[in-house]
Order: structure tokens, then C-alpha cells, then sequence
């Protein structure tokens, strides 16, 4: 056991990990206290969640990466034009600026999250063929708690720093942060592929969409993983301006919110774990779902306290809690619907399914937190979230007939 937990294939999950969460905030919640601070208007501030249209939109170009290989290796190559594209489009962005020069600024964040949708991609893949089917669980795990470090450097460390450096430094700080993936993609080797790669487009992208749509409820699936994380996403959207229009300055967001809350969502992913041991992924969705859902309505309690420490330690720690938890049983049942040999392009529909509504339904929450104010906002997004919640009747019940629960791939 602890040969494989201190394998070098653990190892290179955690950093590739590291390197795929670093980028994701730097285009929301870092970006948005910029905008905050140049005095942009705070509708605006809602819409600019539509620069994370790659990570929804990134199925459409996956395969290329499936059919095409560069001088590195199929995964090792792509993945260095990403990682370096990303490290010249973090540092760009850092010299925009938001009030005088919106339009480069857009621009910019849309070269970040398109290298950054492209690295995800390729990560997913690399990591699935490299690791042994035994070793899958334990690497998604190691890729995880990377992923929530990587975060927790660009938001919680880009906002306290931001309180004492320039964000054109902040910005060339992270993006110095993306070289140890760099080097990590040099020395780790090409993983193996068994049972050949796709000789045309056409193979690459038809195969692998058609076996998934030939399977029983998959559109119904796929508006499950649209839906289910929905509430929770419309809200964790806006939360930076919401923070800062109730009194709380950038290091106590970024000591409370992003430090503390880091250690939540990983208590919270690891007692996921834990309990799907015990009940199962199809009643871990469903509580974890509705956990979620409640946690989403503390945001309205602390929209009613106003600044107070305890009452925002509290709710961030109930909330990253319980989406980590929802998380863990969402990445199980993801893996459970993603066929081997079409790893790449099926994996890369869901998680885009998924990036749907950290985009397309977040870019109205600032005029919807504008017009309704914090406190019914939050209210709304407690609400949105039941729809998601009532699929799990079709495919995933509380109580199933043959008494199984949906099995991990």
C-alpha cells in the first residue's frame, strides 16, 4: 500500500492536479475582486463567467488531442503547448486592465481558460491510461486534493497578496506557480495505450459519442449532470462581491473563505469517500445532494448577520463540507458512466456538462443579486437546486430493486 500511495504515478497526479486548479480562479473569483476594486459595475462582474465557456465547450476539440500526436508523446506533448501557452496567458492578463481596457481584458481570460480547458483535457486522459485499474481511485484522489491546493494558491494566495502587491504581480506570481506541472510533463514518461488510437477525426469523435448514447437514460444522465450541482454553483459564483459588500476585507476573505475553507472541502471529500463505502454512490447523491442545497441557504443567514467572523467561519465551514462530499460522490458517479477505451472525449462531454453551469447560469447572478438582493438570491438558489435532485428518481433511487447501487467503473 504504501508502495503505490509514494509511487511516482501518485506523485505526478497531485502536481498534474495542482496544475489544472491553479488556472480556474484566476478568471473568476481573483479576477472579480480586480474588477471589484476598479470600480466595475457589478452586473458586469456576473457576466464575465461566460470567459469559462472552453471548459463547457472543450468536448469539440478534445478529440483532436486523441487523434494527433506531437514529438513528446499523444499526451506529454499536448500537454506541454498547453501548460507553456498558460503560463504566457496568465502573465498577459495580469497587464490588462479592467477599467480602462476591458475588451483586452476579456480576451486574455479567454486565451487562460481555453490552455486551461485544453490541460484538463489531456490530464484526464493521461491520468487514466497511466494508472492501473486498481490504482484509479487513489490517483482521482491524489488529482483532487492537488486540484483543491492549485485553487486554494490562486484564490486564497492571489487575494491576500493582492492586499500587498499589484494584481499585474499577483498574476506573474501564479504564473510562475504553473512550472512545476511544466517540469513534471518533461520527466514523467508516455504512458502506454493498449487496443491502438483512433486513425481519423471521424473515428475519434463518432465512436466514442455513439456508445455513449446508445446507453439506456443517457440524455436524462446527461441533464442530471447539468442540473445536479447547479444551485450550488449560481451561488459560490458571486460570492466574492457578495463578501465584500457585507464588510469583509480581502486577507479575511482569503484567510477565512479560501484557507479554512480548503480544509473543510477536504474533510468533506474524505468523509464522502467514507460514507459511499457504506451506503453507496446512489444514496450518497441524494444526501449529499440535499446537504448541498442546505448549506446554500446559510449564505442567506450570514446575507441577514452582516460582517461577523463566527457566523462566516461557520458557513464556509458547513458549505465547503458539504461540497466536497457532493463532490466525491459526483466524481464517482461520473467515473462510473466514462468507458475506458473512449477516455477522453466521453470524459470530456461530462466534465463540460459540468463547467455548463459554472458559466452559462452563473453570468446572470450579478443582475440577479443586483435586483433581488443577497438574501433572496440565495434563496433562489436553493430552490434551482431540487430539479437536479428529483432525476436521481429515475435512475438513481433511494432504494433500488435489485438493492445495488450504481458501481465506479
Amino acid at each position: 500500500m504504501f508502495k503505490i500511495i509514494f509511487s511516482r504515478r501518485m506523485l505526478v497526479s497531485f502536481i498534474m492536479g495542482f496544475a489544472c486548479g491553479l488556472p480556474l480562479l484566476l478568471t473568476s473569483t481573483v479576477l472579480q475582486a480586480w474588477m471589484k476594486d476598479s470600480g466595475v459595475d457589478l452586473t458586469v462582474i456576473g457576466l464575465m463567467a461566460l470567459v469559462g465557456l472552453p471548459y463547457t465547450l472543450k468536448f469539440l476539440w478534445a478529440p483532436f488531442f486523441d487523434r494527433f500526436t506531437l514529438s513528446l508523446g499523444r499526451r506529454r506533448g499536448w500537454l506541454m503547448v498547453a501548460q507553456v501557452s498558460l503560463v504566457f496567458a496568465i502573465a498577459g492578463l495580469g497587464f490588462t486592465d479592467p477599467a480602462l481596457n476591458p475588451a483586452v481584458m476579456v480576451f486574455s481570460a479567454l486565451l487562460v481558460t481555453f490552455f486551461s480547458a485544453s490541460q484538463d483535457i489531456v490530464v484526464d486522459a493521461y491520468r487514466r491510461e497511466d494508472l492501473a485499474d486498481e490504482e484509479l481511485g487513489l490517483g482521482s484522489s491524489f488529482y483532487i486534493n492537488g486540484y483543491r491546493v492549485g485553487m486554494l494558491l490562486a484564490s486564497g494566495g492571489g487575494l491576500i497578496l493582492a492586499d500587498y502587491l499589484s494584481f499585474t504581480m499577483v498574476y506573474l506570481i501564479m504564473a510562475a506557480c504553473m512550472l512545476p506541472g511544466i517540469i513534471t510533463t518533461l520527466l514523467t514518461p508516455e504512458p502506454m495505450v493498449s487496443g491502438g488510437t483512433p486513425k481519423t477525426l471521424r473515428e475519434a469523435i463518432v465512436e466514442p459519442l455513439a456508445e455513449y448514447f446508445s446507453r439506456e437514460n443517457a440524455l436524462l444522465i446527461l441533464a442530471f449532470v447539468l442540473l445536479y450541482k447547479l444551485g450550488d454553483t449560481m451561488a459560490s459564483a458571486i460570492t466574492t462581491p457578495f463578501y465584500l459588500d457585507i464588510g469583509f476585507s480581502k486577507t479575511e476573505i482569503g484567510a477565512v473563505v479560501k484557507l479554512f475553507g480548503f480544509w473543510a472541502t477536504l474533510a468533506g471529500s474524505l468523509t464522502g469517500g467514507l460514507m459511499m463505502l457504506r451506503i453507496g454512490i446512489n444514496r450518497s447523491l441524494w444526501i449529499f445532494g440535499f446537504l448541498q442545497a442546505i448549506s446554500t441557504a446559510g449564505f442567506a443567514i450570514l446575507a441577514r448577520i452582516g460582517h461577523s467572523l463566527p457566523a462566516l467561519s461557520g458557513v464556509i465551514a458547513f458549505e465547503n463540507l458539504t461540497a466536497g462530499m457532493g463532490t466525491a460522490a459526483y466524481a464517482a458517479f461520473m467515473a462510473s458512466l466514462t468507458n475506458r477505451k473512449f477516455t477522453a472525449t466521453q470524459y470530456a462531454l461530462l466534465s463540460s456538462l459540468m463547467g455548463v453551469p459554472r458559466v452559462l447560469a452563473s453570468a446572470p447572478t450579478g443582475f440577479l443579486a443586483k435586483y433581488m438582493g443577497w438574501e433572496r438570491f440565495f434563496i433562489f438558489c436553493v430552490v434551482i437546486a431540487l430539479p437536479g435532485m428529483m432525476l436521481l428518481l429515475k435512475f438513481a433511487p433511494w432504494a433500488p430493486k435489485n438493492k445495488k447501487s450504481i458501481k465506479i467503473a
